[in-house]
């Protein structure tokens, strides 16, 4: 392959071809290499498994939400992979309605992916969204829960669906078949064919992504055009579905805002005067600039991520120097204040908020060493109530303690480090570190609780996260300075984690290993050739290796909207830079770490072939005895399996190679 001078050649090219059947016995041949390198410690995956299931309540309830005048809830049942949707009247001896038993809709099917329930004003007929590929391709289907069974109307390649306040007219996106780009938005109306859908916006420029939406009050119809850089918001009355859609604010390159409506007002979260953004509100009737009232001006430290409407009041979620924070304003009164939290790291955000007229705001909780807790927070009052802790069979929180460590990186920035251990953890080297990290798409690594986790820290493990450049840690700013011609930030922020790690004694590098998934897994495949030597074991999941070959082919999905993220091979600068850290043009001869890559056929976001020629050119370079394997779900996308049984064997057989890689067996 040819471009600027320059040859690229790619000996394992062939393997895209997946009608080759030369191609699936490969892949088949690899699954079976794995299954040969597992055997010997299969117990141990067994042992692991059994372990992660010994601390999940595997019959259970989750919060119920109010909406509508219901409860709506989900539940678990032992033994099955799948949840069951309910809901039921708030009263007292209420009778429990099935929505959706996934199980049952899920049975002939090797992968099932449910979304919903999604109600319409009347919650009588309910949308739902079902992908069972695995390739992201979600189809709509709407059920009358009067007669419990579904209606005609069937939106195939639905991306997100909203409903209009009349009840019987949705919005939806719809997916190019090709590129997998949500590129248009249309109107249906139940009960008419899908021929008679109208058209009402379609993005022609390729880097873009558009979604429908719809404001808290109820008031607006949205269609959001977004970028990795700059977003433009359409909006009409959720009342009037066949009205204009009309532009707020006209996008301008590097400008990001999202809207949402409260009294009359419209309120504005955007990054115009700050990287790390600002909230103005506007009258509905005229939000031009000019009518703009700054409600909270743009300072250093402050990293405003989102926000959402009640009927007095906003509430906003910040992080204030890296740590999360919530902001409640009675609208009335002009009074705010921040909801207080205690522990040195921890996430907290917005929950799931159905009721526009109540004081209350349902918000979670967790850390690593808190689980997933559940408050509903009395914004008048201040009252906080605990709906819902997850419920952690064996666990005593106690037992262990958190560390947030701020480490220098190659150029002098401060990177944080989160790091949980078992109380009595030997800072000596001589105990393993199990280190994970992302740092892309402005998508934060937030130090939240594992179940897991506790067969790796309970065999003596510290379990760090590296919040490196590339995701929002520490505001807009942070993910700035880790992507397109500064991407390099990302692996050398990770790489400067893992030799404090050592440095400090927590780990040697004998015992080190790392973790990350999709762009997560690119990051292991940088990290990996920059400095072969510092890590023992790495798992990459679903990793996106081939930088340069993926984004120059606008065929697959992704590949375009990307050079958002990475930039475009197309110019010159941007191939000379990603060529030199993208990972499969970089495997060269080392000794490298054991690897263990997992992937899946059907994947939309990382396609199969990436991880599969990665790992055959891994092998051939490597000039060690360690192991390389590849196991390839032929029945999966992107996120793995489809049943929580399923997934938790994934993360045992993850966690069981990197503990026979370190020579623990028990």
């Amino acid at each position: 392959m040819k471009l600027f001078g320059d040859t690229r050649q790619d000996p394992y090219f062939w393997m895209r071809d997946r009608s080759n059947p030369d191609v699936m016995a490969y892949v088949k041949a690899e699954n079976a290499y794995t299954d040969a390198v597992f055997a010997p410690f299969e117990p141990l995956v067994a042992k692991v498994n059994k372990e992660i299931l010994s601390h999940i309540k595997q019959t259970d309830l989750s919060p119920p939400y109010p909406d509508g005048g219901y409860l709506y809830y989900s539940r678990t049942v032992e033994g099955q992979q799948y949840p069951i949707f309910c809901r039921k009247k708030p009263v007292a001896e209420a009778p429990e309605e099935i929505l959706f038993d996934v199980n049952a809709m899920a049975k002939g099917h090797k992968f099932y992916s449910h979304k919903g329930p999604d109600p319409a004003p009347d919650h009588n007929l309910i949308g739902y969204e079902v992908d069972t590929t695995g390739y992201r391709e979600y189809n709509f289907h709407v059920r009358d829960q009067s007669t419990g069974k579904d209606l005609p109307d069937v939106i195939e390649r639905v991306s997100g669906v909203e409903w209009a306040e009349d009840g019987k007219t949705v919005i939806y996106g719809r997916q190019h078949p090709q590129t997998k780009r949500s590129y248009q938005v249309w109107r249906h109306t139940l009960g008419e064919p899908a021929s008679s859908d109208v058209l009402i916006y379609e993005e022609k420029d390729e880097r873009y992504d558009v979604y429908p939406g719809k404001t808290e009050s109820g008031r607006f119809l949205t269609i959001t055009a977004a970028s990795g850089s700059t977003s433009e918001v359409r909006y009409a009355d959720a009342r009037n579905p066949s009205s204009p859609f009309r532009v707020l604010i006209p996008r301008r390159e590097g400008i990001t805002y999202e809207m949402t409506s409260h009294d009359g007002r419209l309120y504005l979260l955007i990054n115009d005067t700050s990287r790390d953004f600002r909230v103005v509100s506007m009258p509905e009737d005229s939000p031009g600039e000019a009518n703009w009232k700054e409600v909270i001006p743009a300072r250093k430290g402050l990293y405003i991520e989102t926000m959402h409407a009640f009927r007095h009041f906003m509430v906003y979620g910040l992080r204030v120097e890296g740590l999360d924070t919530l902001r409640v304003t009675d609208t009335r009164t002009g009074r705010e204040h921040d909801i207080q939290f205690e522990e040195a790291a921890y996430a907290a955000s917005i929950g799931v908020n159905r009721v526009y007229d109540t004081p209350v705001l349902r918000f979670s909780y967790t850390s690593m060493v808190t689980p997933q807790s559940i408050f509903d927070y009395n914004m008048e009052t201040r009252e906080r109530t605990l709906v819902k802790r997850q419920e952690v069979p064996g666990y005593d929180p106690s037992l262990y303690t958190v560390e947030r460590e701020r480490v220098r990186s190659h150029d002098g920035t401060m990177v944080p480090v989160t790091i949980l251990y078992r109380k009595g953890f030997p800072k000596d080297g001589t105990r393993p570190v199990h280190l994970y990290g992302y740092g892309a798409y402005a998508i934060p690594m937030q130090p939240t609780f594992s179940a897991s986790r506790l067969s790796l820290l309970d065999r003596g493990f510290a379990y760090a996260i590296a919040h490196i450049r590339g995701g929002t840690e520490l505001g807009y700013s942070w993910y700035e300075a880790g992507k397109l011609l500064r991407k390099k930030n990302t692996f050398q922020d990770f790489a400067a984690c893992a030799e404090y790690l050592i440095a400090h004694k927590y780990a040697h590098p004998k015992k080190l290993s790392i973790e990350g998934g999709s762009a997560g897994g690119l990051l292991m495949g940088a990290v990996m050739n920059m400095k072969p030597g510092l890590f023992h074991a790495v798992i990459a999941a679903v990793p996106f290796v081939d930088v340069v070959s993926t984004l120059l082919d606008d065929t697959i999905p992704l590949s375009t909207t990307d050079a958002e993220e990475f930039g475009s091979p197309k110019r010159q600068e941007f191939y000379e830079y990603m060529k030199s850290y993208s990972p499969y043009d970089n495997t060269a001869p080392a000794r490298y770490p054991d690897v263990y890559i997992f992937s899946s056929m059907n994947d939309s976001q990382v396609p199969y072939w990436e991880p599969l020629k990665w790992t055959a050119k891994l092998r051939a370079a490597n000039q060690g005895d360690s192991t390389i394997v590849l196991r390839m779900n032929v029945d999966a996308g992107h996120g793995g399996a489809s049943g929580r049984y399923d997934r938790i064997l994934e993360v045992a057989q993850s966690y069981a190679f990197i503990l026979h890689s370190l020579g623990i067996n028990e």
